[in-house]
């Protein structure tokens, strides 16, 4: 049997003339074979600094030229990278009106339903015209109140005179 050089640790090991003959018997190990196949590098994540192993197809398929470690990683650069005008429901800054009422005395509780629950809560146009964006316009309201003042005609008149 011929003595062969392994590609990855240079180990010498033998293989047998068959396998060396077809292209195989290149390495020592299966943990060698496995390191050999490995065609990518090590990235650090852009969100995290991690390190993180990407092959190279994984490498050139990335739109942003950005890596992540997790989709967590993702998220938090997504947030940050596609806010304010590089969003895609952007429109000329109108999106604005919840800020406005964070910074109001306004208190951060349903008007229809009285929940508290911020991670519910939306902004709603009492005159339904988002460009009217005065204090007076803008109500909290949770998901559920806010869908049924758009599209429940009893329930919509009961909060609208809530509201108003």
């Amino acid at each position: 049997m011929p003595e062969v050089l392994c590609k990855v640790c240079k180990n010498s090991f033998y293989a047998k003339p068959v396998h060396v003959r077809n292209g195989h018997g290149k390495y020592c190990s299966r943990k060698c074979q496995y390191e050999g196949a490995k065609n990518g590098k090590n990235i650090a994540c852009d969100t995290c600094k991690k390190e993180v192993y990407r092959s190279k197809k994984d490498i050139s398929r990335t739109k942003s030229g950005k890596h992540f470690c997790s989709k967590s990683c993702q998220a938090v650069w997504r947030n940050t990278y596609f806010s304010g005008e590089k969003h895609k429901n952007w429109k000329n800054g109108d999106s604005t009106y919840r800020k406005i009422l964070l910074k109001t005395n306004v208190p951060q509780k349903c008007r229809g339903c009285y929940t508290e629950d911020k991670r519910v809560l939306a902004v709603h146009h009492i005159d339904k015209n988002h460009r009217n964006n005065k204090i007076k316009n803008l109500a909290w309201l949770c998901h559920n109140c806010h869908y049924l003042v758009h599209h429940d005609k009893v329930w919509g008149k009961k909060i609208m005179e809530a509201l108003v």
